[in-house]
């Protein structure tokens, strides 16, 4: 992990370019690092290691909703439907709200399906055709879609993550929503307010309607993918929908079935990079736990833990750095939640507060890395490199304030 955060994030850092090291090949070499080094018997068997965790069932899911998702946009961008949704939102909105309006619609989405993944799957393509609408960054649009799809994957009842954390600390998820909207909310309007402020600058030359504002009717693969994600389907199942659906609105304007398979296949390929991306990290994840390397870090954590405020630091700092190496905060969560049980029971804390923490944090941190899954498939759908959304990350940084302040105070209250 050491190796892969000095190729990826210090020598973009050192030479100013987040663009120049590509992701890929700092997984390579770190995974080349891990197997070679790290790993102890025979190449074959350590080779195997690293295969197996590439090729998990959850990794290959993983894998197939990247392909659909590909096929989906891509045909969805041809036949004129983003172009469409994109010339309606303008028309509703004012230009000033755009930016803040696409954060409360991931909130929103993501909060009612209970993924992240699949809100970043129905805004990512439109955030990144308004950025171009409004003349703004599409990093910044895009970083306002990913903090929104994780403040309902931290706080939603179906959301795998909250399920993970209540039920790996005893608590009912209504106690742990209470005692998580205290943390979030504060920080969901703090990231609205500066949204509101860094998007008006970018909305002094909105441009007209164009032809696409005569086609309403194209927004509605859109409207299918969001309703079919509210109502709580799984999201391979919501993307098909989608793509059945795209592909009968483009055969009724006039494209040909071919024609219409060729987007696909251009949308499927320009899904390669994350597809091998995924697959490498994975494979690194799987040698680094199957080294010792998660259990070395619950020992070292555990080992200096003093009063409640550090308990609850040392819960926050399991997870989060859990999450760093492996990419998955759900993973993160049934990993040290048997141990942050252990924790709060010793120190006093409520589970409903300690599965608050598990949640946030972990969510904090998947939010932040360049190469956990979301952020790898909005920068895909997005067409930019998966370091540039970071400058405009407001909601994870807010939330860590939120749950600084949050440690401190209840400990605090505890000792009076």
């Amino acid at each position: 992990m050491i190796v892969f955060l000095t190729l990826y994030v210090a020598v973009s850092a050192m030479i100013g370019d987040f663009y120049k090291m590509p992701i890929a090949v700092a997984l390579t070499a770190a995974s080349a690092w891990g197997i070679g080094v790290v790993m102890r018997g025979g190449l074959s068997d350590r080779i195997g290691v690293f295969s197996r965790a590439a090729g998990h069932s959850d990794i290959l899911y993983m894998i197939w909703i990247f392909v659909l998702a590909g096929a989906f946009a891509s045909m969805a961008k041809e036949i004129g439907a983003v172009d469409a949704t994109v010339a309606l939102t303008l028309r509703v909105f004012p230009p000033q709200l755009l930016l803040p309006g696409m954060f409360l619609a991931a909130c929103f989405i993501s909060l009612s399906v209970g993924t992240s993944v699949g809100t970043v799957v129905a805004l990512a393509p439109l955030a990144a055709e308004m950025a171009g609408a409004a003349g703004a960054p599409t990093a910044m649009y895009v970083a306002a879609v990913i903090g929104g799809a994780f403040f309902g994957d931290n706080l939603s009842f179906i959301s795998d993550t909250t399920i993970a954390a209540t039920r790996t600390q005893g608590c009912r998820m209504d106690e742990k929503f209470r005692a998580n909207i205290r943390i979030v909310a504060p920080a969901a309007l703090v990231s609205f307010i500066a949204y509101v402020f860094i998007g008006s600058d970018f909305t002094t030359a909105m441009p007209g309607m164009g032809p696409a504002a005569a086609t309403p009717w194209l927004i509605a693969p859109y409207l299918l993918i969001i309703a079919l994600a509210v109502a709580g389907i799984n999201v391979a199942i919501v993307l098909s929908a989608g793509i059945a659906a795209t592909f009968a609105l483009g055969l009724a304007g006039g494209h040909d079935a071919l024609t219409l398979c060729g987007y696909m296949g251009a949308g499927i390929d320009s899904m390669g990079n994350l597809i091998i991306i995924t697959l490498m990290a994975a494979g690194l994840l799987g040698v680094i736990k199957s080294a010792g390397g998660i259990d070395y870090l619950l020992q070292r954590l555990t080992a200096r833990i003093s009063g409640a405020r550090g308990a609850q630091a040392c819960v926050a700092a399991l997870v989060g750095i859990v999450n760093l190496c492996t990419a998955n905060n759900t993973v993160a969560i049934i990993t040290t939640g048997a141990i942050s049980r252990d924790i709060a029971r010793t120190y006093g804390i409520t589970p409903r507060k300690t599965a608050s923490l598990l949640d946030t944090a972990s969510c904090i941190v998947q939010a932040l890395i360049p190469y956990g899954a979301q952020t790898l498939l909005a920068t895909a759908l997005a067409g930019i490199s998966p370091a540039a959304p970071w400058p405009y990350m407001v909601y994870p940084w807010a939330l860590a304030v939120s749950v600084g302040i949050s440690v401190a105070w209840v400990r605090k209250k505890r000792e009076k």
